[in-house]
């Protein structure tokens, strides 16, 4: 009879404990979820500890009675965690690349066969998202800080969702409350805003609400969103959420539902959740039928995990390991575009065995996962960095991750160039096959400006290379001047002819070049002032 009770205890202890796991960690009943065989393992354990502790007087009984028959009995119970690991193990080792090379590789399918100048309009800088996301959170904090009435209830996020709306490209974020004591003191009335700001200009609005937002991440108990969603989709495991606004500025939650093959293996979508904010009514939608103005339906590390099986499996899992034929894989970082009403990924492809260069890139909806690659053979992002950063070295200015644009029928990268407080003082251009070719203006000209700079000294290069001519110089005075945040050196030979030449085309000889030093130039044009294509000693 005690051992009876002893076991009815221990699980009805278990189940109590168990409830009280689950409304923390929130596990999906799923089989496909690490975490839920992580609860599973935890509440065998637990069991087996309250039963043996319940069962401690019938052991004692029996180690003075000399029985021995039923002391392990219990222990038996714990073979059950290790067979469990082993067949989650056997199962992710057969379904993994070593044996489903080609399962992955398939996991997104990507048009090669694609024409950049085609699927890419010719850039309206009236549209493109200079700001990036940590320029913006700069911005949104600036603009929470003037509402003394609300910061110090609430804090900004930090989620900053690069949208669509209305035509217009604009990051968008949600107030969350600061902290435990402001959440039962606003509670009631939930968060009554969220913070805008425009990719282009920079221009940020706190958008306030009559009805607050109750279901936020930051919210308690159950109207904390993970437990909302939980409670209502037990059996899904999320991925990522994004905050978005439909185009009448209505606020949602965008959640992802994700599906795997084994245990958290070939992750992928399979619907969304649209959860409204306010009121935390739902709905789940196929990626095949979601709404036009939800703009990430993929998540972008899904995005980037995918075009790398695609790249790295394509002929193989032993080819990945012995000859890598045709390995590529994505470069480090990515960045938005916006078109044709949709949000698209953008990151360069490179092979897994070459240098700093790209052999291409790729774009990537996000609401529908439509990719394209482009062969367009160039330097990788973080070298067109370099490049614009070096016009500039002395101000030791940072550099925005590149947008990739199509600048008069050529792929070209554009930078913002920041400082210390993230301001941005400056735009570069940089051409995506040569990234010796760049320019960079100060931003106060604004951006049109700055192009046609570019543009200008393209058309300059061009001309250049078509037929250049030689003479030696002797130099008889020389001043540098900075030109749009260029430095450029001009320079009065023994004849009195004038000569201009950018720092760009020999940076490590003319800061310190001199008067009466002999210089071999090449140049284009005779002008009234020469500008010089190449310089040496």
């Amino acid at each position: 009879m005690l051992k009876k009770h002893s076991k009815l205890f221990s699980l009805l202890f278990t189940i109590l404990i168990g409830g009280l796991l689950y409304y923390i960690i929130l596990p999906a009943f799923n089989l496909q979820s690490f975490i839920f065989w992580f609860f599973l393992l935890m509440l065998l354990a637990i069991y087996f500890i309250i039963n043996n502790v319940m069962s401690l007087p019938q052991n004692i009984i029996y180690m003075v009675t000399g029985e021995k028959r039923n002391r392990l009995k219990n222990y038996k119970f714990l073979y059950v965690i290790p067979i469990i690991v082993l067949v989650i193990v056997i199962m992710d080792v057969i379904l993994s690349p070593v044996f489903n090379s080609k399962a992955y590789y398939n996991r997104i399918k990507v048009n090669e066969s694609a024409n950049f100048t085609e699927d890419v309009k010719q850039v309206d800088f009236s549209k493109i998202p200079l700001l990036d996301k940590d320029s913006s959170e700069k911005l949104g904090d600036r603009k929470m800080g003037q509402m003394s009435e609300l910061v110090s209830q609430f804090d900004v996020s930090n989620i900053y969702t690069q949208i669509n709306y209305n035509d217009k490209i604009i990051r968008v974020t949600p107030l969350e409350y600061n902290g435990f004591v402001k959440y039962f003191t606003n509670r009631k009335e939930g968060v009554k805003g969220y913070i805008t700001v425009d990719s282009t200009n920079g221009e940020s609005k706190l958008v306030k609400m009559e009805k607050g937002m109750k279901y936020m991440p930051s919210s308690l108990f159950n109207e904390n969103l993970t437990r909302k969603l939980r409670f209502s989709y037990p059996f899904d495991v999320f991925g990522e959420y994004s905050f978005e606004i439909d185009n009448k500025g209505n606020p949602y939650w965008i959640v992802p539902v994700i599906k795997y093959s084994g245990v958290e293996l070939r992750r992928d979508v399979k619907e969304i959740i649209i959860i409204n904010p306010i009121d935390g009514k739902s709905k789940k939608y196929d990626v095949e039928k979601v709404p036009t103005w939800v703009d990430h339906v993929y998540p972008a590390d899904l995005i980037i995990e995918q075009i790398n099986d695609y790249g790295k499996y394509k002929n193989g899992f032993i080819n990945t390991i012995f000859g890598q034929k045709g390995v590529v894989k994505t470069t480090e970082g990515y960045n938005y575009l916006v078109k044709d009403d949709d949000v698209y990924l953008y990151t360069g492809i490179t092979s897994v065995i070459s240098d700093e260069s790209n052999i291409g890139f790729v774009l990537t909806n996000l609401r529908t996962k439509e990719t394209n690659f482009y062969n367009i053979a160039g330097a990788e992002e973080t070298s067109a960095m370099g490049s614009a950063k070096g016009q500039v070295q002395q101000m030791n200015y940072s550099s925005t991750f590149p947008l990739l644009i199509n600048l008069n029928d050529r792929p070209t990268y554009l930078v913002s160039l920041k400082d210390n407080a993230g301001l941005v003082k400056m735009y570069g251009f940089v051409d995506v096959e040569d990234y010796q070719k760049v320019v960079v203006t100060d931003s106060s000209k604004g951006i049109e400006k700055a192009a046609e700079n570019y543009l200008n000294d393209m058309v300059d290069d061009i001309e250049s290379n078509k037929s250049l001519k030689e003479k030696e110089i002797t130099i008889k005075t020389i001043k540098d001047v900075i030109i749009d945040g260029n430095t450029y050196y001009y320079i009065v030979d023994i004849n009195d002819q004038k000569y201009k030449a950018s720092i760009k085309i020999n940076k490590d000889l003319l800061p310190f070049i001199k008067e009466n030093d002999k210089l071999k130039i090449e140049y284009s044009k005779e002008n009234d002032v020469i500008n010089i294509k190449n310089i040496e000693r």
